[in-house]
């Protein structure tokens, strides 16, 4: 259902954002309707002498619907033909100089022609071919009134009128042409960006599934060989623990069975083990050898396998970015535990030389949203920008208590 927002007219040109273009068709309007006003009761009474009344009568519907046409411009047209057409008519009653213009005096034609760019930047083109063949019929059927010597301004009014019809409807449609893609843009940046979340999560969802899967495991291990390990366990436990192993791996199962869309045949490669805080190191060692001095604080605390992968990929993609935006940048990466939270901190300073060409073309921003994602699976904080000295900073602390993770 369409807002009465929506539904309300808005002044020419419709939907143009920046304040001064709308109040521009305002501006226009008005100095026609106060300047023709005057101007068409002078030249009627003056140089046509027609009567100073109907004169009045005709100057106030020919200019003052000029104000009315910022916003619906047919109705002001509807009124504005038919007041022409009245004075061409009451013309004809009055003796005039064979030299004045006939059946519109010049105040008119202005008039008119602006009426029709208004119409132009508003209504759509059957509206305008409609417009275009009245205005042509009637000044057709003008000419056959024509008094003798005078100059015939039908001609020209239906000309001048088709060329503003035709221009007001061109800026029309290119301002709508350019409107519509803005939107499909921003409606393509949205898409992307959901699309960008959606893998993000798809990836952190198949490795948590791989950290849950392995407690799952053990669990049913333990639970179906207790009776094994532990001599003398009484019956209703060994049965406790026979169904805790059945339980465990059901759980198991549905939860493969939930997840397992999310591994396709690209994906194999992460059924390997998930990475945790003692695989930093190697990746220091990685970006060391690709030119990147890194100094690095490593963290041997033992944390839930969570934490430890959400903090490998947190400063996997921090360092990544350093190797495409900032190569050759001194880094610092810092992993400490401090009471029931893990800190990463990966800061870099400006590269040595600004790269000639980004390493990477079309970034898809998939790193930011990679880390909030997983800050926020562990009930932590994220804090990234630039420096002032024109460095970066990434700087992340993640809940150690399983049980704040919401």
């Amino acid at each position: 259902m369409t807002s009465v927002e929506e539904q309300r007219p808005r002044p020419l040109p419709a939907g143009a954002s920046p304040r001064w273009v709308r109040l521009l068709s305002w501006g226009v309007a008005f100095v026609l309707s106060v300047a023709l006003l005057p101007t068409t009761i002078q030249v009627l009474t003056a140089d046509y002498g027609l009567n100073a009344g109907i004169a009045s009568a005709l100057a106030v519907t020919q200019a003052a619907p000029l104000l009315l046409a910022v916003v619906h411009p047919l109705r002001a047209w509807y009124v504005i033909f038919a007041a022409d057409v009245a004075g061409a008519l009451a013309l004809l009653t009055v003796d005039f100089a064979e030299r004045l213009l006939w059946p519109f005096p010049p105040m008119e034609v202005v008039g008119y022609v602006g009426l029709c760019l208004a119409l132009g930047l508003r209504e759509p083109r059957r509206t305008l071919l409609a417009v275009w063949l009245a205005t042509a019929g009637v000044n057709v059927g003008l000419r056959f009134f024509a008094p003798d010597g005078t100059s015939d301004t039908s001609t020209l009014v239906t000309i001048l009128g088709g060329v503003a019809l035709v221009l007001g409807g061109a800026l029309r449609e290119r301002y709508e042409a350019q409107r519509r893609l803005a939107e499909q843009e921003t409606i393509s940046e949205a898409e992307r960006d959901r699309r960008t979340l959606l893998e993000e999560r798809a990836r952190i969802a198949r490795e948590l599934h791989d950290v849950v899967a392995h407690h799952m495991s053990v669990i049913t291990v333990q639970a179906d060989t207790a009776a094994y390990r532990l001599d003398g366990l009484p019956p209703d436990a060994q049965q406790e623990f026979t169904s805790i192993a059945a339980t465990a791996r059901e759980s198991l199962g549905e939860m493969r069975r939930l997840l397992g869309v999310l591994r396709n045949e690209e994906a194999r490669g992460e059924l390997a083990p998930q990475p945790g805080l003692t695989r930093i190191g190697q990746l220091v060692e990685a970006t060391v050898r690709a030119g990147v001095p890194v100094e690095f604080s490593p963290c041997d605390a033992e944390v839930p396998e969570a934490v430890g992968l959400s903090a490998y990929r947190i400063v996997q993609e921090a360092l990544a970015n350093v190797v495409r935006h900032a190569p050759g940048a001194a880094t610092q990466v810092a992993v400490s535990a401090d009471g029931d939270q893990l800190t990463v901190l990966v800061v870099n300073a400006p590269p040595p030389e600004p790269p000639a060409a980004p390493l990477e073309v079309g970034d898809t921003g998939h790193g930011l949203v990679g880390m909030r994602e997983r800050v926020r699976l562990l009930g932590g904080t994220l804090d990234t920008g630039p420096l002032p000295n024109g460095g970066f900073r990434v700087a992340a602390q993640l809940q150690l208590n399983e049980g704040d993770f919401t």
